[in-house]
């Protein structure tokens, strides 16, 4: 049980920081940490995908999850437009 609040914590704060660094593109609390939990499974492919890695630990899996969440977050914004 306690993974799950690690999970739902990490992805609101990963949501939130890249709602935040792609100006107003997040969607509350709860759309947050389901962008940061997406984005951090779709920044884990990506990285695994490129080679590109952000290092290991708590700070490279956050930098991981923020950079998967801002992708999702751009992808979402062009589906939005058209």
């Amino acid at each position: 049980m306690e993974q799950w609040i690690y999970y739902l914590a990490f992805g609101a704060v990963a949501g939130w920081i890249a709602s935040t660094l792609m100006k107003g593109a997040g969607f509350g609390l709860i759309g947050n940490i389901i962008v940061g939990i997406v984005g951090a499974m779709l920044g884990g492919w990506l990285s695994t995908v490129t080679g590109i890695s952000a290092g290991g630990g708590l700070i490279g899996s956050l930098v991981t999850a923020v950079v998967g969440a801002m992708v999702l977050l751009f992808g979402v914004s062009l589906i939005k437009k058209a």
